[in-house]
């Protein structure tokens, strides 16, 4: 069969520097699904912005050749005109990218931006795509299409804007789509519910897909394909069941060795300690105001959290985990207070033992200064969390600065030892954020987050933009400083198998809700809540003998009155979170 797609020997360089990408080869067959893996830095997404020649100015394309064989005949894509190349992409050629806040316009509604394809590249009227659109929206998993259509892309989460980046991508049905890691952004069941509708889509269209990925669990999953990058060069290709089940390449083998995965067999846990709380929260609800697309509309009441009760002992870690909009993130605002709750929700805060509790809902201008050195944030996104213009050493000493500790001197040598903890040289303050890998800013993050020494750190989504070996460098990082320095972390995240290992209590959110909650070892192997078993099935393990469930996860990731009786819920009625064991809660009708 003629392939797709074809690479041949494809070398990349920017500038008068030596290649970044050298001799590449491999090949797409429409239909199938072809899997680039490797860390960030490896190449992976320079060699598919080859294929779109949406390279920056500076890379050249010094030696290779691309061919597509689609239904426009055989077109040398590196040979086209720029005119010819804009009917190819969006077109015959989509791709998928890994930021959608930077792929999509802020000015334009999301609905417009999506039915732009089809405007350009099908002539369709203004209906029909609207139409197309929000059937595609439907698809990747939109709860409300019609808002989504509406909705500009800040007042979307970032789960939500990706799922908008793959219905761009996916309305026009193109011949070919590359995804750029599609889903790291997105939570598991959302994710199981894209990869099916992708598979679906190239059942109906044979497509083909060139899948960028660095979740080996997700190569199991999707791929006929694989090609292991590292530093410009192939290490390991060919057909996706042997290379998984045997990996011959060392490379390769510290890939799956770095994957993390919900263990095997439970580990038994001691019931956390309640009597030395270093944060609670308390009957903590959370309305937004949505104001409706019409002047003849009423605004719309968003319920980001409602009657959520958490307790963080001192010294250990509470995981929240659910889908983009479950409410994690917000709970985790109110937490640090910048949120305030609704009228009757309570945050209490303990920095010692022996001091009296902050009542946290409702502090004083001084209380917020001192707070604000005790409760530090790592953020999801390290791209966005460090100004491009500050260099290190400012980013790390503007906390001090802030609160007026130390001399300059002194926040230097702070800034300095804090980069060793966080595994990184002194040498790197003078350089700017530009200057370092995903891996290293996330890095940087924690050690800017650690330079007042709290007591309690939140970390949103710290792992989710990072491929598996840096991925397990920053956990192992996490553990550590927090078992040195006893802090306690309110750890969101939707990766069930990073919760599995850095987590004492875990509780798992749907619509504001907290639906179950119980030591790992409890929620892992015992599950009561439909939707925490659509979680644990969603979850992607790098063993081609274990497909994802989409049955299950379609199941507990659907609406809640469509789950079994004992636990469906509606806006008007909904069941209390009940302990069904010791430390066991499950949201049910007893």
């Amino acid at each position: 069969m003629t392939p797709l797609l074809s690479v041949e020997n494809l070398s990349i360089g920017f500038g008068k520097g030596e290649a970044v990408v050298r001799d590449v080869n491999f090949a797409v067959r429409p239909g199938e699904t072809l899997a680039l893996v490797g860390e960030s830095g490896s190449g992976k997404t320079v060699t598919c912005r080859a294929v779109l020649r949406i390279l920056p100015k500076t890379a050249q394309i010094r030696t290779g050749r691309v061919t597509l064989n689609g239904s426009s005949g055989g077109l040398v894509l590196n040979e086209l005109n720029e005119r010819r190349m804009r009917d190819v992409r969006g077109n015959l050629v989509s791709m998928i990218f890994q930021e959608p806040m930077r792929s999509l316009s802020p000015l334009h509604r999301i609905g417009n931006q999506v039915s732009e394809v089809l405007w350009l590249h099908r002539g369709a009227s203004e209906k029909t795509a609207k139409k197309t659109v929000l059937e595609t929206f439907e698809r990747v998993g939109f709860p409300d299409p019609e808002r989504a259509y509406s909705s500009y892309p800040f007042e979307l989460s970032g789960g939500m804007r990706q799922r908008a980046m793959i219905a761009m991508a996916m309305v026009a049905k193109p011949e070919l789509l590359i995804a750029d890691e599609p889903t790291t952004a997105l939570d598991v069941t959302t994710q199981a519910q894209v990869l099916g509708l992708i598979k679906d889509l190239q059942k109906e269209t044979g497509m083909g897909l060139i899948l960028v990925t660095h979740d080996l669990g997700v190569v199991a999953n999707m791929a006929e394909q694989v090609v292991v990058m590292h530093k410009g060069r192939v290490m390991e290709s060919g057909a996706a069941e042997p290379l998984l089940k045997a990996p011959a390449h060392p490379y390769t083998q510290q890939l799956f060795n770095a994957a993390p995965s919900i263990p095997a067999a439970p580990e038994l846990a001691e019931p956390l300690p309640e009597d030395d709380l270093i944060l609670e929260m308390k009957s903590v609800s959370k309305t937004y105001t949505m104001r409706a697309g019409s002047a003849w509309k009423p605004d719309v009441l968003i319920h980001a959290c409602r009657g959520i009760d958490l307790k963080l002992p001192r010294g250990k870690t509470l995981a929240i985990v659910g889908e983009s909009g479950s409410g994690k993130t917000t709970a985790a605002r109110i937490a640090l207070a910048a949120e305030p709750p609704d009228p009757g929700g309570e945050v209490w805060f303990r920095p010692d033992p022996s001091a009296a509790p902050l009542a946290v809902h409702k502090m004083t201008r001084a209380e917020r200064t001192a707070f604000q050195r005790e409760a530090q944030m790592v953020f999801q996104d390290p791209y966005s969390s460090l100004s491009p213009r500050m260099r290190i050493l400012d980013a790390m000493t503007e906390p001090l600065e802030i609160h007026n500790i130390g001399s300059r001197e002194e926040r230097r040598d702070r800034a300095a030892e804090m980069l060793k903890q966080v595994g990184l040289n002194a040498d790197m303050l003078q350089r700017f954020p530009h200057a370092f890998s995903g891996g290293q800013r996330q890095r940087l993050s924690i050690a800017r987050a650690m330079m007042l020494d709290p007591r309690l750190i939140v970390c949103d989504e710290p792992t989710s933009a990072l491929d598996v070996s840096v991925q397990e460098q920053i956990l192992s990082l996490l553990e550590d400083i927090r078992d040195r320095m006893n802090l306690s972390y309110l750890f969101i995240s939707h990766d069930l198998a990073v919760v599995a290992r850095i987590a004492d209590e875990v509780a798992v959110m749907r619509q504001g809700l907290v639906v179950e909650q119980a030591p790992p070892d409890t929620l892992f192997y015992n599950p009561k809540h439909p939707y925490t078993k659509a979680l644990i099935a969603a979850q992607p393990t790098p063993d081609i003998e274990r497909p994802i469930n989409l049955k299950l996860v379609a199941q507990g990731a659907g609406a809640p009155d469509s789950w079994p009786e004992d636990f469906r819920f509606t806006d008007t009625v909904i069941p209390s979170l009940t302990e069904l064991e010791p430390g066991h809660k499950v949201r049910c009708h007893v």
